[in-house]
């Protein structure tokens, strides 16, 4: 394998806090995507370390993905590794492992680049009614991007921002009752709020910006509450891209999976059932941003950090800085 040669297909691997995930891509269509929960990140925020059995399953996806690399014969691969790994006292020996498993350097990316690439890779292919500002969200695991900008005007946001609050991590900081308290729930809204209410004094540019743009949301709790607001069983990630979820639809779903058992949580169609248990804490930060801002509506997408990085790979000299800071290097 070699990430030097852009021509044909190419390779992404995104080591998640929650979810490991491949793409296989030749520029056309969404490509090849696979997703396991595998759930890295689990007790980091608590413990500030990866546990040995999440880096085990880890390896054990990496070791699949690599054998599917092979018999595709990509001529390019990357591989990343985000927020868990960026927080866990033992990431440098989790990157260690993981590239020796994967063949392939697994190399930490920083938050800003991360939103960038979502960014990136989000926008991608939009255009007519979808066309102009957009503000992307990207909620993770263990962390939320937000990355501004028109698409027309540049593939990278003009300013891009990396939060720590993610599924995984609100549901551990915040949601211990089975089904969720309303206060536990209330709390966890409230602290995402403030995060955001930082982000109007620190990053100007995208609280102003919001008003004008259209949502862009990306990611296993976004297109998940789509899925659950369609009923969609078997999940189909044709039927998800461009699906535009209302604000009424996410509050529903919303209060639909906090008030529910997980044991009853899980029969709803379109929940992986392997989401379940954090689905609820990504659903307080995505209800919290779209009341922080008042917005109506968002353009769901499969399209993500993934298809940003293979973008690059397949177009190497295309400049990765953006006006804002956020940077997209290596």
């Amino acid at each position: 394998m070699t990430a030097e040669n852009p021509a044909g297909p190419v390779a992404v691997v995104d080591c998640g806090t929650n979810s490991t995930r491949l793409l296989i891509d030749d520029g056309e269509g969404l490509g090849l995507r696979l997703q396991r929960i595998t759930g890295l990140g689990r007790g980091v925020d608590a413990g500030g370390r990866l546990r040995d059995d999440a880096i085990g399953r880890v390896l054990d996806v990496l070791g699949e993905y690599r054998e599917i690399i092979e018999r595709r014969e990509v001529n390019a691969v990357r591989a990343v590794a985000t927020s868990a790994v960026r927080d866990a006292a033992n990431g440098a020996e989790f990157l260690q492992k993981a590239s020796r498993r994967l063949g392939t350097e697994v190399e930490l990316l920083d938050g800003n680049s991360e939103a960038a690439y979502g960014f990136a890779g989000a926008t991608s292919g939009l255009g007519g009614a979808h066309a102009g500002p957009a503000l992307v969200l990207d909620i993770g695991g263990g962390s939320t991007e937000l990355a501004y900008g028109t698409p027309a005007a540049n593939a990278f946001p003009v300013d891009a921002t990396s939060v720590d609050m993610g599924s995984v991590r609100w549901t551990e900081r915040f949601l211990a009752s089975d089904p969720p308290q309303p206060s536990e729930l209330s709390s966890a809204i409230s602290v995402a709020r403030l995060h955001l209410d930082d982000i109007d004094r620190e990053h100007p540019v995208i609280g102003r910006g919001v008003p004008a743009a259209r949502l862009v949301g990306v990611a296993g709790t976004i297109t998940t509450v789509a899925a659950v607001e369609i009923g969609l069983d078997p999940y189909d990630p044709e039927m998800i891209d461009e699906f535009v979820l209302t604000r009424a639809a996410a509050e529903d779903v919303f209060r639909t999976l906090a008030t529910e058992r997980l044991a009853d949580r899980v029969h709803n169609p379109g929940l992986h059932v392997d989401r379940a248990p954090v689905i609820v804490g990504g659903c307080c930060i995505l209800v919290a941003i779209m009341r922080h801002w008042e917005i109506d509506e968002c353009l769901v997408r499969e399209r993500d950090l993934l298809d940003g990085i293979a973008a690059e790979l397949r177009t190497p000299q295309r400049p990765t800085d953006t006006a804002g800071g956020a940077h997209a290097a290596r």
